[in-house]
């Protein structure tokens, strides 16, 4: 049996190992530190670069986002800048495609060096892309109905189809714009209530904030009535509507007289129609309709579904209407009370049993 002093290694031998493995590293950092050296420099400008750029094109939106909204302010200061310019729509609209422009931009740009960071260490890219590929595949699938709001709001945006302060009609909803974001439209409806819209619903947008509106109004007469007289009365309603405020600012147009649009036995319309702001056109209507009652009333013109005339003389009832028709049975020589006559006696009914039926024989 061997001796445990001929188990234990010498101290020569374990200094030597030691030495070797010393020797080895020393040689190893000494064939690749330069190569380390120009990975960590490269690393190193990769990332500085990257965050000089996303830094630069990050002011550089903000920048941009600023004076589009200074301009929008300085353009509302003017006489026609509140008919022409929303300042709230121009700032959410410029911040909301600032913030789009400044998030892309990051994600190129740090997307972009960390790949060539992992590049610069000698890492296989195709692995990851081809997972990253599938991946992004199976989040378009399963969360596509956020990547449709999202792109839809995108666009709506980029496009201005509708903004802060607009009164739109959506399809599912309706009401004025308050508040536009990338994914959801926020709503107020005529009664007050807010609709939360999805921007991937909205198939079709109705902007009725947009151009210019048309105030229709349709005036129902009696058919008797003088068309001339009419458009003079019409037309004096339209100068002075025109020449005070503040319908001399909705109205963008003069107030017209379109003609008939309908006749009947009892009645003919008249189509009256002016063209007015962006969404003022019911305020206009209404007041046309108020002015043009009262010209008529003193002009003297019957107006369809009003009281009637105190001094209109009514129509006397129809005498004949409750007597009946003649009778052919009144009269005692005609075929048909001829034919209606009772059946006259046999002559020989009175002799015989006494009977005063009559008898019949063979």
């Amino acid at each position: 049996m061997p001796s445990p002093a001929t188990l234990l290694p010498s101290a020569a031998t374990t200094t030597d190992d030691a030495a070797e493995s010393v020797t080895n590293a020393a040689s190893f950092i000494e064939e690749n530190w330069a190569t380390w050296l120009s990975i960590g420099l490269r690393i190193l400008l990769i990332v500085v670069i990257a965050a000089a750029l996303r830094s630069v094109v990050r002011k550089a939106l903000t920048k941009l986002i600023s004076r589009m909204n200074s301009s929008a302010e300085a353009v509302e200061g003017t006489a026609l800048g509140g008919l022409l310019v929303n300042a709230e729509r121009r700032r959410q609209r410029s911040e909301a495609i600032g913030s789009v422009l400044r998030s892309v931009a990051s994600f190129l740009i740090l997307g972009t060096a960390a790949l060539m960071v992992l590049a610069a260490l000698k890492i296989d890219l195709a692995p990851l892309l081809a997972s990253a590929g599938v991946a992004g595949v199976a989040i378009g699938f399963g969360a596509r109905n956020l990547v449709t709001d999202f792109l839809s709001g995108v666009f709506m945006i980029m496009e201005d189809q509708y903004g802060v302060g607009d009164k739109i009609d959506a399809g599912v909803a309706s009401g004025e714009v308050i508040e536009v974001g990338l994914r959801v439209t926020k709503l107020r409806g005529d009664n007050g209530e807010i609709w939360y819209v999805r921007n991937g619903e909205i198939k079709r947008i109705g902007n009725l904030s947009q151009g210019w509106a048309t105030a229709a109004v349709d005036v129902q007469v009696k058919p008797t009535e003088n068309l001339a007289h009419i458009r003079e009365v019409v037309q004096e309603v339209a100068d002075s509507l025109a020449k005070e405020s503040p319908w001399d600012e909705r109205l963008w147009g003069p107030v017209e007289v379109l003609g008939l649009d309908e006749v009947l036995l009892a009645s003919m319309t008249v189509a009256v129609s002016a063209k007015t702001m962006p969404g003022q056109q019911f305020s206009v209507e209404r007041e046309l309709r108020w002015r043009i009652k009262e010209a008529f009333d003193a002009a003297g013109i019957k107006i369809i579904g009003g009281l009637p005339v105190a001094d209109e003389p009514e129509e006397a009832a129809d005498a004949s209407a409750s007597v009946a028709a003649p009778s052919a049975l009144s009269n005692p020589t005609s075929p048909q009370s001829l034919a209606t006559a009772p059946i006259p006696p046999h002559p020989g009914s009175g002799s015989g049993s006494g009977s005063g039926s009559p008898r019949i024989t063979k």
